[in-house]
């Protein structure tokens, strides 16, 4: 957004400012609340036509429509005028003096990234429609993003049953002909059972494009029955990326790590090709850099991703990147800075058991 912002479009200018707060305090780790207050009214906004928002802008009643309140009406009303809203102001300079990452950290690797393994959307438990999270993918300048809700079984996320996922690659489907050259792959995050077995219909999981796997339950486990539950699943041909490895938290009051034989199990991911994926969820930082630097040795190939909940969590990557960096992750065995052919050609071999 420039500094005088342009009277071209006025209808647009104040849902860019709003959706671009909503973005930054998404990225901040602010509460939904009040992000949920700017993404409605972006949402109220584009509902209605240029002539109408002038008319409120000028008679004073913006706060009349359910969804405006004060404070996200006095940036409509600022970026109406042409002017760069005090708050995004405000918000856009935090950005820039408190960045996720010291220094360089993570930038050179960030700048090969293509693309992004792991995002979710309001279908399961993300915050924003998949809409939403695709135009933010583009906008923090992915070629491609993998849509990864979550599987049946995690009901608590409202997991998506067989329906469901067939549902979604449909709607996938639909924006994809419209989205070009930028691509929305099909995927998801599908739970690793008690006995490594997939929680999806094998025929469905061969329809996606990638599958995440990651465990979600009963992280106490033994370590021995840990490890073959981990190993069966990453073996698994239809396993693209083994998700969050550990299943730590690291914020808050926390969770320890899950206990599994890390050897064998970034050594079962480079025999079948499944990536470990570097987490860049501040509360998660998944794998510890103990185990990273174990899976680099083991010759596993890396997918640095986001897990992102709401569109701002995506510039969550460089904190990953930083993290890859400092492990001496190579950038070529990164997916997520292949292209997409690349990719996919990965994933189907893997189902076809053709990987060299």
């Amino acid at each position: 957004m420039t500094a005088s912002m342009a009277r071209s479009e006025p209808a647009r200018e104040p849902v860019r400012a709003l959706e671009r707060i909503a973005f930054l305090l998404e990225r901040d780790g602010a509460p939904t609340y009040r992000v949920r207050a700017f993404r409605t009214a972006a949402a109220v906004l584009t509902g209605l036509t240029g002539s109408e928002i002038t008319e409120r802008v000028t008679n004073g009643s913006l706060e009349a429509l359910k969804g405006i309140g004060p404070k996200t009406a006095a940036v409509i009303r600022e970026a109406w005028a042409g002017d760069v809203p005090t708050y995004l102001e405000r918000l856009e300079t935090e950005a820039r003096t408190t960045p996720l990452v010291a220094g360089e950290a993570g930038t050179g690797l960030r700048a090969l990234l293509r693309g992004d393994c792991h995002l979710h959307s309001d279908w399961s438990d993300g915050g924003s429609p998949i809409e939403e999270m695709g135009r933010a993918a583009q906008e923090v300048g992915h070629e491609w993003a993998v849509l990864t809700d979550h599987s049946p079984r995690l009901t608590v996320a409202r997991g998506l049953s067989p329906e469901r996922l067939r549902e979604q690659l449909a709607a996938v489907a639909d924006l994809n002909a419209r989205w070009a050259p930028f691509r929305l792959l099909t995927g998801i995050e599908c739970d690793i059972l008690d006995d490594g077995s997939l929680d999806q219909e094998p025929d469905l999981l061969d329809q996606l494009d990638v599958v995440v796997v990651s465990v979600h339950s009963k992280l106490r486990m033994d370590a021995d029955a840990m490890t073959r539950r981990m190993v069966a699943a990453v073996s698994n041909p239809r396993a693209d990326v083994l998700g969050h490895c550990t299943g730590r938290l690291v914020t808050g009051r926390g969770r320890p790590e899950s206990r599994f034989d890390a050897d064998a199990v970034f050594e079962a991911c480079a025999a079948a090709g499944t990536a470990v994926e570097i987490n860049s969820r501040p509360e998660r930082l998944d794998p510890p850099r103990r185990l990273l630097r174990r899976a680099v040795a083991a010759g596993a190939l890396f997918s640095v991703d986001t897990d992102a909940h709401a569109p701002g969590q995506l510039d969550w990557q460089v904190i990953g990147c930083a993290r890859a960096e400092e492990c001496a992750v190579p950038a070529e065995r990164v997916v997520t800075t292949w292209p997409v052919d690349r990719l996919l050609e990965w994933t189907r071999a893997k189902r076809a058991g053709e990987l060299p």
